[in-house]
């Protein structure tokens, strides 16, 4: 019981680690606030929430393993499918805004030069598609818990 507890906060912790940095991304990735520092920080924020989606995955596994109700009863569970689909494609998508700091980064350093308007819209949208999509995994997870798509 006390592993099974561990297991579900860190989960939640990384679920929340993960909300609050592409929260961040969101509120940072604006046409009329991006600056040298914004741009700086922008890299930083996605590493942070990359690490935090990879500790998501890696401790809903574990949680699947070695959680009271074990692997049988999770992977025979449709509903865990739905989360998993859901979270690769926030994973697919998050691919583009990270590539894009990097760029913007190596620009800025090389250059001084900020990005595009356009391209500021594009990735912002980009982000905000995935905090859309991540907002969705905890309903589905709640189904989940309480045993529906069985």
């Amino acid at each position: 019981m006390t592993l099974e507890a561990i297991l579900a906060y860190l989960h939640l912790l990384a679920i929340l680690t993960m909300v609050v940095f592409i929260s961040s991304e969101a509120a940072l990735c604006r046409v009329q606030w991006l600056n040298a520092a914004v741009v700086e920080r922008l890299a930083k924020v996605d590493m942070v929430y990359g690490i935090a989606a990879i500790m998501v995955l890696a401790t809903g596994i574990a949680r699947t393993w070695w959680g009271v109700k074990g692997t049988a009863w999770y992977w025979t569970n449709p509903l865990l499918h739905v989360k998993l689909t859901l979270f690769i494609i926030v994973g697919v998508l998050s691919i583009f805004p990270t590539l894009t700091y990097f760029r913007w980064r190596k620009t800025l350093r090389a250059t001084g030069k900020l990005p595009a308007e356009a391209d500021i819209l594009k990735t912002r949208k980009l982000v905000m598609i995935q905090a859309h999509l991540i907002a969705v995994i905890p309903l589905v997870a709640v189904f989940l818990a309480r045993g529906f798509g069985k």
